[in-house]
């Protein structure tokens, strides 16, 4: 009997205590995207990423342009050359299509990469400045308020303000 009432007291303690330590917990949220989206470094990096993104186009079109002008050429000297000629022909053309290929894979390559070199500053910058707010605010939780990010009900504080006030903007 006494240890049934051990245990019973040491469970109410137990639930007494952790509610407690689950009242003291104070939870806010804030919308990371629209924060990164409204950041002025943010715009820049997509700036130049759009500038990268257009020349890769522009050279990908003057070799596609290219290729196409030397399949008419080829085609219409095709009657007038030996089969070995047109079969010749005919690799190189095939040559110069994998290389626009190769060439497309690398540029999309490089435009990862360049992305992630630009936004990984400007997302640890941010993260910096959410911790910073949430701990001078005494916050113990931020969750990211993303639709679709699984936050069901935002009744808690919106970080939002303070952070971009934070990153000066």
């Amino acid at each position: 009997m006494k240890q049934v009432k051990k245990i019973a007291v040491a469970i109410v303690l137990f639930i007494a205590a952790t509610s407690f330590v689950n009242a003291q917990s104070k939870v806010a949220h804030i919308d990371v995207q629209k924060l990164l989206a409204d950041m002025p470094e943010m715009k820049a990096a997509e700036s130049e990423l759009k500038k990268l993104s257009e020349t890769y186009q522009a050279d990908i079109q003057a070799s596609t342009t290219e290729l196409q002008n030397k399949y008419r050429q080829y085609e219409g000297e095709a009657p007038n050359q030996s089969k070995e000629e047109n079969d010749k022909r005919a690799l190189e053309l095939q040559g110069i299509q994998k290389s626009i290929s190769d060439f497309q894979q690398t540029a999309q390559q490089e435009m990862q990469k360049k992305q992630a070199e630009l936004f990984a500053p400007i997302s640890e910058r941010a993260k910096a400045a959410i911790e910073k707010v949430a701990a001078a605010q005494g916050y113990d939780y931020v969750i990211d308020a993303q639709v679709g990010g699984g936050l069901i009900v935002a009744k808690g504080k919106d970080l939002l303000a303070e952070v971009k006030q934070e990153l000066g903007f």
